[in-house]
């Protein structure tokens, strides 16, 4: 299969997970998938002008991709990175790390639509959950 029939994704989260989210887009990857953008591999940002560049990538990565991987619980950027999914229709995965989405306090309404599916569990089920999901 040629990379431009890969499906494609991307994966927001919080730097503390960048381990977990690299291992995971492997698993995904070894599945024929493609990520779309790498951000674990910046380093943080310090200035203006980089974080400039750095949004647009990000921005770029999450309109190129087929669907997006969402780590819970994440900072703002991440949650950014989830609104531009949802408003551009794509299809959103959560892996709930600490078993909190469905705490009243740190949840959000979005993360309960119609086109995201949460998951708890360890990382080679929930790749091969968002594999099932793909392939059906």
């Amino acid at each position: 299969m040629s990379q431009n029939n890969k499906t494609k994704f991307s994966i927001a989260g919080s730097f503390k997970y960048s381990r977990l989210i690299n291992n995971l887009a492997d698993r995904l990857e070894n599945q024929s998938c493609m990520r779309t953008y790498d951000w674990t591999v910046n380093k943080k940002a310090d200035s203006i002008d980089r974080l400039h560049r750095i949004a647009n990538e990000e921005l770029q990565g999450v309109q190129q991709s087929d669907f997006l991987v969402f780590i819970f619980p994440s900072g703002k950027g991440s949650n950014i990175e989830f609104g531009i999914a949802t408003a551009l229709k794509k299809r959103i995965y959560i892996l709930d790390v600490n078993n909190e989405i469905e705490n009243f306090d740190l949840t959000s309404t979005f993360y309960f639509l119609d086109n995201v599916k949460s998951f708890k569990g360890n990382l080679d089920d929930f790749a091969k959950f968002i594999i099932d999901c793909e392939t059906k």
